[in-house]
């Protein structure tokens, strides 16, 4: 008969494999997990080689859309490889600012075309804008021009869209023939509804003159005096030094048979500091400046508000003051602010001025007849 073994029960804990020793648990980097930089294993921490590419995407975003100067930008290029690549995505080359993208005239290079078109098919609304002003009046690339101004008026972009209402009043890049003073007008009214100021002065003046539109004094009037308003809420809101100086400032002493009133009935507005001017403006005024003086040449002219730039395109295009005939305008906006800023000192009759030009385009006509001839009529 043979022995009874006795056996111990164990109590079933789920695993089916033998029993085997316990072993000490050693630390292993999962293959999956990429191995530190270079940086680090020579005892160094790049931090910026940890951050995921999407992050710094977003990153200079922020930056490009808050530089003030071109160099902002081009010290991100110049900062690493990585950075340079980064920069020129395409999502950040349609955030940057005005100010980031503001090539001066002096400097204006194929590179720098290169550059502005590569933020246009990037998406910026304001490269669309600023490169079809330089191809409209620099390089007089006309229907190109007007395409990339559309192409910013399109998303809403208001500068475009004054800008294009311009070039409808004047006929820009045609004959006298191609004015369209009716989209002209409802340029302006879409580009005033986004707020900008200019466009909202000439939409007033439009309807009080009934040029391009009915006459409409009373409306007229209600939007030249919100133009006002938000040309004063606009400076008070922008921190600017010394503002107790220049709201104690008193206006300009009348010009003869000007009258003189509350600043915010006015034609020209308030007392205020002259706005900043578009990098495209002063891209316009520094370029013909390098290039000839105050004088586009072959008769042409600038407007003679220093904050424009914008030359004629043919011969008596701009409009001029009825009363000195010495200045033109390509606009009554641009009128307006000159003439609060400086022109309201200098004006002085001049009696035989409509004889001195022969062959103009209605010269001597009294502006808001509605036929688009180029005069303006002094500033109240």
């Amino acid at each position: 008969m043979l022995p009874v073994t006795k056996t111990t029960k164990r109590a079933f804990s789920g695993d089916l494999s033998p029993a085997r020793k316990r072993r000490r648990c050693v630390d292993v980097v999962p293959s999956s997990v990429s191995p530190p930089p270079e940086s680090v294993v020579d005892g160094g921490v790049d931090l910026l080689d940890l951050i995921p590419d999407d992050l710094v995407v977003s990153i200079l975003c922020k930056l490009g859309s808050s530089s003030r100067c071109p160099a902002d930008f081009i010290n991100v290029l110049m900062t690493c490889k990585r950075l340079n690549g980064l920069a020129m995505n395409p999502l950040v080359l349609s955030k940057l600012s005005p100010r980031a993208i503001a090539v001066k005239a002096h400097n204006w290079s194929e590179n720098s075309h290169r550059f502005l078109k590569r933020c246009v098919d990037a998406g910026s609304l304001e490269a669309s804008y600023t490169l079809g002003m330089i191809r409209f009046y620099c390089l007089q690339n006309r229907g190109n021009g007007a395409s990339l101004m559309a192409k910013a008026a399109i998303s809403s972009h208001a500068p475009a869209l004054y800008s294009l209402a311009v070039i409808q009043f004047n006929g820009s890049g045609g004959s006298k023939n191609d004015k369209d003073l009716r989209a002209g007008v409802a340029l302006c009214a879409r580009a005033a509804f986004l707020g900008h100021v200019d466009a909202l002065r000439e939409l007033g003046h439009c309807l009080q003159d009934g040029y391009g539109v009915p006459q409409n004094v009373s409306e007229g009037r209600r939007f030249l005096v919100q133009a006002n308003a938000r040309e004063l809420a606009a400076v008070l809101s922008s921190g600017v030094q010394d503002r107790p100086t220049w709201l104690t400032l008193a206006q300009p002493p009348p010009a003869p048979n000007h009258g003189q009133g509350c600043p915010l009935l006015s034609d020209f507005g308030c007392n205020v500091p002259a706005p900043e001017t578009h990098p495209a403006n002063k891209f316009l005024a520094e370029w013909f400046a390098v290039r000839g003086g105050d004088y586009p040449g072959d008769g042409l002219r600038l407007c003679s508000h220093a904050g424009c730039g914008r030359p004629e395109t043919r011969k008596h295009e701009f409009r001029r003051c009825s009363v000195c005939g010495v200045v033109n305008y390509c606009s009554r906006a641009c009128q307006a602010l000159d003439w609060k800023l400086r022109h309201k000192m200098d004006c002085v009759p001049v009696e035989r001025w409509p004889d001195e030009v022969e062959g103009g385009e209605g010269n001597v006509q009294i502006d808001g007849n509605g036929n688009g001839d180029n005069v303006l009529l002094p500033m109240s």
